[in-house]
């Protein structure tokens, strides 16, 4: 098991659900933190609640410029990126394809996919150069199984996916690790946003059986994070025990 006190880790999307769990709980094993969100309100909140003392970063990652810039300027304290988070990602609305919402396709492919892809070209030539690092990718089980509505949000989770797999074809020969995470239903802000802030319709998605929560995938994280070198996990799928497949789940009326 690797020791992460020290290392130094970059979550993007760090302000709510999976983002800001896995702050809190690479917090815990004492590594110092880069968080990036594009509401520094929300940042600065986290901040305050954490035993460290993490550098704060205000970027979209939808914009590429941003991104690079916010790469560059890192102090040098936190410049050596140990493991990089790209955890940022939203899905919008459930509609058939012929009956969708351009703007919210546009949404997701720019934040799942281009996003990632901007991140990870600006933090790992520097693993590289440096001879070590960690990827880990949050996907979902959307990137595997394609279920009534999710069309578009399931596309970019399949290309999460791709990216996954290709980024470890690129880095065999390099100390380099790339993993993902691919959960299943987890309570968090998804499905609030995913349904543009109707409340009620989102509150139904969880009801009837116990989801999993930010902090179940954000542990799952630290601990591949923790890996000794050698080892690489490459993809961890993980569900709620009332979840069998993407569309499949056992509700009661408790």
């Amino acid at each position: 098991m690797t020791d992460l006190s020290q290392n130094v880790i970059f979550i993007t999307g760090a302000t709510a659900g999976i983002g800001r769990a896995c702050a809190e709980q690479f917090d815990r094993a004492g590594a110092k933190l880069v968080l990036a969100a594009r509401r520094l309100e929300l940042l600065q909140e986290l901040a305050e609640s954490l035993a460290g003392e993490p550098h704060l970063v205000q970027l979209d990652v939808r914009d590429r410029n941003q991104v690079e810039q916010a790469v560059t300027a890192l102090p040098e304290e936190f410049a050596a990126i140990d493991v990089l988070v790209n955890n940022a990602g939203l899905g919008r609305g459930l509609d058939k394809l012929h009956e969708g919402n351009v703007d919210g396709w546009e949404e997701m492919i720019d934040t799942n996919i281009k996003g990632l892809l901007f991140v990870s070209r600006a933090i790992l030539p520097g693993m590289v150069d440096r001879g070590r690092g960690q990827v880990i990718n949050i996907g979902s089980i959307a990137g595997h199984e394609v279920y009534p509505g999710g069309n578009v949000y399931c596309a970019t989770k399949h290309a999460v996916d791709a990216l996954t797999k290709g980024m470890r074809i690129d880095l065999v020969d390099t100390p380099i690790r790339v993993a993902t995470i691919d959960p299943g239903l987890v309570e968090t802000d998804f499905s609030r946003v995913r349904f543009y802030g109707d409340e009620n319709r989102a509150s139904k998605v969880y009801k009837g059986y116990k989801p999993l929560t930010g902090t179940d995938i954000a542990e799952a994280a630290v601990w591949i994070a923790a890996r000794p070198p050698h080892v690489q996990i490459a993809e961890m799928i993980v569900f709620p025990t009332a979840q069998a497949s993407a569309a499949i789940t056992h509700k009661t009326n408790k």
